[in-house]
């Protein structure tokens, strides 16, 4: 009897923390009707630049339906991009669509999610510090080829997006470009920089590095 009570409160403890544990919204009842609205949003404003199933074309636009993307970008990170776009690239403003139908927006991008959601933890990361002269050096050897010296992205001939404009590092977390850079993105030629796997192995204090430079680029300003 002793054992069995042990073994009923072990259960009972482990239902207590599933229902505890947030659901990703896509897999816990989002509302189908604000999916199929973001879907019919997204053919008449973004498909142009973001391609079919928000899939992105390599040199042109991003994808918005990428796993790890999805796994540590915030729903705010997705709703200032699309309200601000990004200036001095070929994402434009959409902040005339309101808040409604950009969340309905977020809520199709989010119908794609395979992976959990990450975004909380990795927004609560720690802010980086390091040496912006040494993250200079990594920047300008392995970044820059994609992304161009400046951060300047697709509009420098880069095949990577601009990641040193002010538009997107107003919006991504330290640990958002930190765990990019440790993971990278699957299924682009953003590959991950942690670990023997990796196309180099920084470790944590280089990627702190790199990111303290990209926060002093002057397109950051």
């Amino acid at each position: 009897m002793k054992t069995l009570s042990i073994l009923q409160l072990k259960v009972g403890l482990l239902i207590a923390l599933i229902s505890l544990t947030p659901l990703n919204a896509s897999h816990a009842g989002a509302d189908p009707t604000m999916v199929e609205e973001g879907e019919k949003l997204y053919k008449m404003n973004c498909v142009f630049c973001h391609q079919a199933d928000a899939i992105g074309k390599a040199g042109f636009a991003p994808s918005l339906t990428n796993p790890e993307l999805l796994s540590i970008a915030s729903d705010k990170y997705f709703l200032g991009t699309i309200r601000d776009g990004r200036a001095g690239t070929g994402m434009p403003p959409f902040s005339h669509l309101g808040r409604k139908k950009m969340k309905a927006l977020v809520a199709y991008f989010r119908s794609f999610e395979t992976l959990p959601d990450r975004s909380a933890e990795v927004d609560a990361q720690p802010q980086a510090h390091g040496d912006p002269r040494l993250g200079q050096f990594w920047f300008e050897q392995i970044c820059a080829t994609c992304h161009g010296v400046k951060g300047d992205g697709y509009l420098a001939g880069g095949t990577g997006t601009a990641i040193g404009k002010s538009g997107f590092l107003n919006k991504a977390s330290d640990g958002f470009i930190r765990m990019t850079i440790k993971e990278g993105r699957s299924n682009t030629r953003m590959l991950g920089f942690s670990g023997s796997t990796g196309l180099a192995n920084l470790t944590d204090q280089e990627i702190d590095d790199v990111i303290t430079y990209m926060r002093n680029l002057p397109n950051s300003q």
